[in-house]
């Protein structure tokens, strides 16, 4: 034999190839350990993803020793499966399992989750169930899909474009596959990546010896193996063994597996029986071997070692994966097959025998041309043994981690707080009339016009922007002070927020919010603006404001107004008015905590919405201006509840998504946006002042951090330079968009911090930034050794 194939001479031992794949991990730079979180069906369950599923664990546990595998098993209730205490379990048919899976997949510090897909295995109509899990996860996606639909049904296109808007990666098994992906599906290709279905590795040739061990020397064994269902297309191969016998009548036929439990379950035996049945008709009865029962990996192994010819006769060609042909193919068997997308792709090259569907004829053919030449069918064994080596589960393993480090977030690079950040972003959005409202890219979009939000936030900037000359803050203040002016609607009693391109309003009263944040940018105005003339105009359209406008309802809109009121006392004007706004304020919200308040859940409102620490920050700002110890004692409670909540396992800052704006009982992770940054910044501050507590301080360094990649997937928001801010992290990365609330948010973020740290004497300075850099939850961040020149304190709030 050798002498025929003296190729096979040069084919390495198991043992040997293993070693150099370990070898060449031990050889490659240390990575950090890595944690994944590993979603699929699971052994003992009988299916093909469970079998994939334990594999992926235990070769990565073989072969790349530094990332740690964490299994959530998806389950059927009372299935009665004993999983390994190591698997923890996830009813499918239950939306409120997927949402505990995601929170404890978060809190065990994942670094990547990878998701096995297959329609079936998931709860509800096309598995969309699914959504609950993957929205609910914040560490990056990886998604292999097992199944790639050539010609879906709405339901479960609408499920497949889903989880790609999720997926950082996708992973496939063929070509076939990614190309759908691509075009049917419109994946981005650079999330596409293919890794063929890993394969057992042992010696060529054992066939001899495998069919001695059961009992078939002298046999030519023919194998077709799987859980049995009209979809395997086994029929054909039975009319076909009249003619196969016929010139061989040494051959058996072994079919290997048990009768799919969902088809068990509807029909019983019947495929089975019809299958006898037809067999004694051909009378071919007594050349089949059936094994009714589910194989495990290593004795379908051995049953797979005494085969001659494996039959994959699949009627669906369009079967992207087939962990059985890559075993096969892997162990060197000749393969006949029809042509199902993965056959076409394995079995080229002469690898295999590719034949027509529901064509017993050409089965026939194939494997008669097959036993007929000896030579010919150990050629193609050969051949199919080299393939094999592209495929065995070192290789997979190898290529899976890398496709995990590829999915996790990059580590982040973070910037300094005393590096000021420049205001062209600031301007550039800006004209005659006001700030724009959004930008496609970095261009301001003039579709949609302006609003009060921004303006009246631009306008808080301008009173605390430390690189304006004063001609420039001048002009900017009285262009965005122009706005919040001409916003003003007397006749109603409110401000008006949207106005179009062309200085059109949009409205004539705007939310409530809008009218909370005019009011506290005009306190903020009157406690920092540097420019005397518009600090006057700024108390004299407050008292306008404050004795016309219609009662807020809103507490969010209230903590806004109040906050500005608060600015105003601490300006040093006695305004009962103001007064009066901050103490409804602070009474309303300790009122609403009495009435929220669980064991498990200290805030003011049943769902959590969007500036959340704005809440605490009026309690706390006016418990310590007011001297009302309750209120302070409330707003540091929930400012501390709320910073727990957004913070990762792993130490960074993980804000309220806007998908959980208004959702009961649990929240989303995305997408995070800069202004629940700045918020979290400035409570931090106001704790700080109020207390002395440097923890705050280091609450708000960690903050600042999101905003330059110490986020969820370690994108870089803020750039220095430009004072620009991207629109928010998403699941597959950041919102390339850099519109008005994002840029002010990071800018009016960074000026707050910046006072913060200028609050602590020199050395206290100089050690947090230092210990900040060494010691910060945040992983990864290293502020550098730089020193804070002294600066005066300041009394104010940010």
């Amino acid at each position: 034999m050798t002498d025929d194939f003296p190729s096979l001479r040069d084919q390495k031992p198991s043992d040997q190839l293993v070693a150099e794949v370990v070898d060449l991990f031990a050889s490659e730079p240390r990575m950090p350990r890595l944690r994944v979180a590993l979603i699929g069906t699971y052994t003992p369950r009988r299916c093909g993803i469970a079998t994939f599923t334990c594999d992926i664990r235990e070769k990565l546990a073989a072969f790349v020793p530094d990332i740690d595998v964490d299994v959530y098993a998806l389950d059927q209730k009372d299935s009665g499966l004993a999983y390994e205490d190591h698997v923890r379990t996830i009813e499918a048919d239950s939306a409120q399992a997927y949402a505990r899976a995601a929170r404890l997949i978060n809190e065990s510090g994942a670094d990547v989750v990878w998701l096995q897909h297959e329609f079936g295995i998931f709860g509800g109509p096309d598995g969309d169930m699914v959504r609950e899990l993957v929205d609910g996860v914040a560490a990056p996606l990886l998604i292999t899909f097992h199944t790639v639909l050539a010609e879906p049904s709405a339901g479960q296109r609408a499920v497949t474009q889903h989880l790609l808007e999720r997926a950082s990666k996708v992973m496939v098994m063929s070509r076939h596959g990614a190309d759908l992906l691509t075009s049917t599906y419109k994946a981005r290709p650079e999330i596409v990546e293919i890794i063929e279905h890993g394969a057992p590795d042992r010696p060529f040739g054992g066939e001899e010896g495998a069919k001695a061990r059961m009992g078939l020397d002298g046999k030519q064994v023919l194998t077709t193996f799987g859980l049995l269902g009209p979809g395997k297309g086994l029929e054909q191969v039975i009319e076909a063994l009249p003619a196969i016998i016929a010139r061989h009548p040494q051959v058996v036929y072994r079919i290997l597996g048990a009768t799919h439990p969902v088809l068990l379950a509807r029909d019983g035996e019947s495929y089975r029986e019809g299958l006898i049945a037809r067999a004694q008709e051909l009378g071919v009865a007594q050349h089949i071997v059936w094994e009714n029962r589910f194989l495990d990996t290593d004795e379908l192994l051995d049953q797979l070692e005494a085969c001659d010819i494996y039959i994959t006769p699949y009627p669906n060609l369009g079967q992207s994966t087939s962990g059985t042909l890559s075993y096969a193919v892997a162990l060197g068997k000749a393969v006949v097959s029809t042509p199902y997308v993965h056959a076409r792709e394995l079995l080229a090259d002469g690898v295999g025998c590719l034949i027509d569907t529901n064509a017993p004829d050409a089965i026939a053919q194939a494997v008669n041309a097959l036993l007929d030449n000896p030579k010919a069918l150990m050629a193609t064994k050969l051949r199919a043994y080299q393939r094999g080596r592209q495929t065995i589960w070192p290789q997979f393993a190898k290529a899976g981690a890398a496709l995990v480090r590829e999915t996790m977030a990059p580590s982040p690079k973070p910037a300094s707080p005393q590096m000021v950040p420049g205001l062209s972003a600031v301007f550039a959005m800006s004209d005659a009339t006001g700030m724009l409202q959004h930008a496609v890219g970095i261009v301001p979009d003039r579709r949609h016009g302006y609003c009060l939000d921004d303006n009246a936030r631009a306008l808080m900037l301008m009173n605390v922007s430390t690189s304006l000359s004063e001609s420039e803050r001048m002009r900017w203040s009285i262009c965005y002070a122009a706005f919040v002016q001409y916003a003003w609607n007397p006749d109603k009693g409110r401000f008006r927020n949207f106005m179009n391109f062309d200085r059109t309003w949009c409205e004539t009263e705007g939310s409530e919010d809008s009218n909370g944040r005019a009011l506290w940018a005009l306190g903020h105005t009157v406690e920092h603006s540097p420019l005397p003339d518009i600090k006057a105009w700024a108390l004299d359209l407050f008292d306008t404001v404050l004795e016309g406008i219609e009662p807020l309802q809103s507490p969010r809109a209230m903590g806004f107004a109040a906050l500005g009121s608060l600015a105003l006392m601490r300006a040093g004007h006695r305004h009962g008015g103001a007064r009066d706004m901050v103490i409804d304020s602070c009474n309303m919200l300790a009122h609403l905590l009495d009435k929220t308040r669980r064991p498990d859940w200290a805030w003011f409102e049943a769902v959590l919405g969007y500036d959340n620490p704005r809440l605490c920050q009026v309690l706390i700002e006016a418990g310590h201006l007011l001297g009302e110890k309750n209120w302070l004692a409330i707003g540091l409670e929930t400012l501390d509840w709320i910073s727990r909540c957004q913070t990762g396992i792993q130490g960074h800052f993980r804000p309220i998504g806007s998908e959980s704006f208004g959702r009961q009982g649990t929240w989303q992770p995305f997408d995070q946006q800069p202004l629940e940054a700045q918020a979290a910044i400035e409570a931090a501050h106001s704790a700080f002042v109020a207390t002395g507590e440097k923890g705050w301080t280091d609450q708000a360094l960690q903050v600042y951090q999101w905003f330059f990649g110490a986020n969820d997937r370690g994108v870089v928001l803020a750039d220095i330079a430009t004072g620009r801010c991207r629109d928010g992290v998403t699941p597959r990365g950041r919102n390339e968009n850099s519109g008005a609330e994002s840029i002010l948010a990071f800018q009016l973020g960074h000026h707050s911090l910046s006072r913060l740290l200028r609050r602590l004497q020199p050395p206290q300075f100089t050690q947090a930034v230092v210990s900040t850099a060494s010691q910060t939850p945040i992983k990864g961040i290293n502020l550098g050794q730089t020193v804070a020149r002294p600066v005066a304190q300041s009394a104010a709030y940010s």
